[in-house]
């Protein structure tokens, strides 16, 4: 019985380190608004979740980096938008759990202008996707964004542009009517 106590002990104590390692969470005030943004990483999913809690522009969302898709659920929009993500622009997911971590805090390039335009069509079924994006998007009308190249994007009027801020790392912008709204 004590070999069996050693043996669940040694186990707990090598698996805390790497189990650490798969979840981790940290919350920020964000700057110049009223509330804040709590990011949590699984490395072993490879998902970034985003709570943004400002008052002026609540949105959650998922970063899937095993399907290479982001969610974003617009609360004053009432709806949830799916794109692609572009990895050339996108923080890695290790650079991600690394400055959560406080280890790194490395620059990132700029983003602003990258925009996403919001397709007319509905997502009709959100059975394909992963289980964290369907949480994401459920009870809300989900739409298609497809991100408009540098230099390509069409005129939009800014004021239906959705400003999406993730920490330090970058921003977007999603922009376009959403139908039936």
């Amino acid at each position: 019985m004590k070999h069996l106590v050693a043996s669940f002990i040694l186990v707990i104590l090598l698996l805390t380190p790497s189990l650490a390692l798969m979840n981790i969470s940290d919350s920020h005030s964000l700057d110049g608004s009223v509330g804040t943004q709590t990011i949590q990483v699984d490395d072993f999913q490879g998902m970034v979740s985003i709570q943004d809690s400002n008052v002026f522009s609540e949105w959650s969302g998922i970063m899937d980096y095993k399907t290479d898709l982001f969610a974003v659920k617009l609360f004053s929009k009432r709806a949830c938008i799916l794109a692609k993500m572009d990895q050339a622009v996108f923080p890695s997911l290790d650079d991600i759990s690394k400055a959560l971590d406080k280890q790194t805090f490395k620059h990132y390039p700029s983003t602003h202008g990258l925009t996403y335009t919001v397709l007319p069509n509905r997502v009709k079924s959100l059975a394909q996707y992963r289980t964290a994006i369907k949480n994401v998007c459920r009870e809300f009308p989900t739409y298609f964004a497809q991100q408009q190249k540098e230099g390509t994007a069409q005129a939009i009027d800014p004021e239906s542009c959705f400003e999406i801020q993730l920490l330090f790392f970058m921003g977007l912008s999603i922009c376009g009517e959403i139908p039936g709204l």
